[in-house]
């Protein structure tokens, strides 16, 4: 083979220019973005379905502004449709991360991908048929006869999408630390000695992703967190226990 031909085929070990970054960025983005329309206008019939569903724990919503009610269907459907298509957009989160990996690590994009979703509809299904109506019960049990709960139908699916997303990210943790295990930039004793700054920072974390100030929905979510940087442990060691075995 000349040089010219040697030349025109990237090594392995070059970095990977700038733009080409964005361009793959902004391809993965458009895909998402497709998949989220699709979906959304496909699960759009099942609107006034999951709106009843969501009404169970409170009763009945209120909606305060005349376009209120109308608008509330088009953002639960974008909601549903965003859920729906999350297996394409996670496919494409970890396509675009695996450019950055080695030839012999890009074959786990799709392991990944169908992990990365169980885990996140895991999250997802105990938050929405748990924890919320759960939490939410707790919260109204503090109205009296002076203070009659009126539950804006808008802020109200606001605060559930918040909690089922959250949740669904959160329950990703064992995933993203065997992530960084198996490429070398974590180790599990690393986990077990920081376990008490871990537990800090899982408060703090619990705090600013739940979406409301109250100190129950915080430790609803704490406690799940808990478990899971435990089995990230339990992961990485048996990613460390493979490594050793493999030579």
């Amino acid at each position: 083979m000349d040089t010219a031909t040697k030349n025109s085929h990237p090594r392995l070990d070059e970095p990977i220019p700038l733009l080409s970054h964005l361009d793959e960025l902004k391809k993965r983005l458009i895909y998402s973005l497709i998949a989220i329309a699709v979906c959304s206008f496909a699960v759009y019939p099942a609107v006034d379905f999951v709106i009843r569903d969501l009404a169970k724990p409170v009763g009945k919503f209120i909606f305060t502004g005349p376009v209120e009610a109308f608008w509330t269907r088009f953002k639960l459907a974008f909601f549903m449709g965003l859920f729906a298509a999350m297996p394409v957009v996670l496919f494409q989160i970890w396509s675009f991360i695996q450019r950055g990996l080695m030839p012999k690590e890009k074959h786990m994009t799709r392991a990944i991908t169908v992990i990365s979703f169980v885990l996140f509809a895991a999250g997802a299904s105990f938050s929405y048929f748990l924890i919320v109506p759960v939490g939410v019960k707790f919260l109204l049990a503090y109205g009296s006869d002076v203070m009659v709960p009126m539950i804006s139908v808008s802020r109200y699916l606001s605060f559930v999408f918040g909690m089922v997303f959250s949740f669904g990210l959160v329950f990703e943790l064992p995933l993203i630390i065997g992530f960084l295990v198996k490429l070398g930039m974590l180790q599990s004793a690393t986990l077990r000695k920081q376990r008490r700054f871990a537990i800090v920072i899982i408060f703090i974390a619990a705090a600013a992703l739940t979406p409301g100030p109250d100190v129950f929905s915080q430790v609803l979510m704490a406690l799940p967190l808990l478990v899971l940087y435990e089995a990230g442990i339990i992961v990485a060691r048996m990613i460390e226990k493979r490594r050793k075995q493999n030579g």
